[in-house]
């Protein structure tokens, strides 16, 4: 199995992780969406020193996942590839910012290295967030409720486009690299001098499968908008998540948690 077909495994996987069945998934995907995008929005908000205060925010992440029954390292597996470049964003803080915030017996801990733990925390809840959202509700119903809250149908045509027909773009290279070992076997990838054509048979078939493939949207009725599936209304339980979710975000954004218990433990 190459590596296109490996990809190709794990964006089935997510339609089948947003296909089963828990109480995160049975919210309403407008719901899903407004606590996923205020919940980036509390995190993203906090100052580079915020640290300790940022902390508890991990909390309702960690929850909604054990509901959903999705393990976290799932999300850090999925994720392993761009994980890493929230990693460099804070890389070198610690070397501009030397400002002494904090001692800790004999080692004391400048500013800089706070704010790189503080980018690298809001990055890693950033990414389990909108992993959380795409596992538990599919992609289709993402987009409708997109185009509920006014978002340009165009862009969430594009978006629900590409994510439906990325796979059948993967389908059709990793056919080609499968093909193309078969002729040359024991050869570790693609050599440089068949990397012209190999793109260019890509493009070619890409072109044809594309012209089919919106032929046959044109002969089911599609006419420049998609007629997304109709979700289940809004009950009394989704307005009471979302208010509550939301009141948690504003209480954690706005008390520090961690102060109050330090200052208790204190006394």
């Amino acid at each position: 199995m190459n590596r296109l077909e490996e990809s190709l495994g794990e964006l089935r996987g997510m339609e089948e992780l947003a296909a089963q069945d828990s109480p995160v998934h049975r919210l309403h995907p407008g719901v899903k969406l407004i606590l996923a995008v205020a919940c980036i929005l509390t995190v993203i908000s906090f100052s580079k020193y915020q640290l300790s205060a940022m902390v508890p925010m991990a909390l309702p992440v960690i929850l909604a996942y054990q509901i959903a029954g999705i393990r976290p390292s799932l999300c850090f597996y999925r994720l392993r590839f761009v994980l890493p470049l929230v990693c460099f964003v804070g890389l070198f803080n610690p070397f501009f910012d030397r400002t002494p915030v904090l001692t800790i017996g004999a080692v004391t801990v400048t500013g800089g290295v706070i704010s790189m733990l503080t980018l690298l925390l809001k990055g890693v809840l950033t990414l389990m967030t909108a992993f959380l959202l795409v596992a538990t509700t599919r992609f289709d119903r993402i987009c409708a409720a997109l185009r509920r809250a006014h978002f340009p149908a165009l862009l969430v045509n594009l978006l629900l486009l590409t994510y439906r027909y990325a796979s059948v773009l993967m389908e059709e290279a990793a056919s080609m690299t499968t093909a193309y070992h078969l002729r040359a076997p024991g050869q570790k990838g693609i050599h440089v001098s068949a990397w012209g054509s190999f793109l260019g048979q890509l493009l070619l078939r890409s072109f044809d499968r594309a012209e089919r493939l919106h032929k046959s949207m044109l002969l089911r009725g599609y006419h420049g908008h998609f007629h997304y599936v109709d979700a289940s209304p809004v009950t009394t339980k989704d307005v009471t998540v979302c208010v509550c979710g939301l009141a948690l975000f504003a209480f954690l954004r706005f008390v520090d948690i961690t102060r109050l218990l330090g200052g208790l433990f204190v006394r």
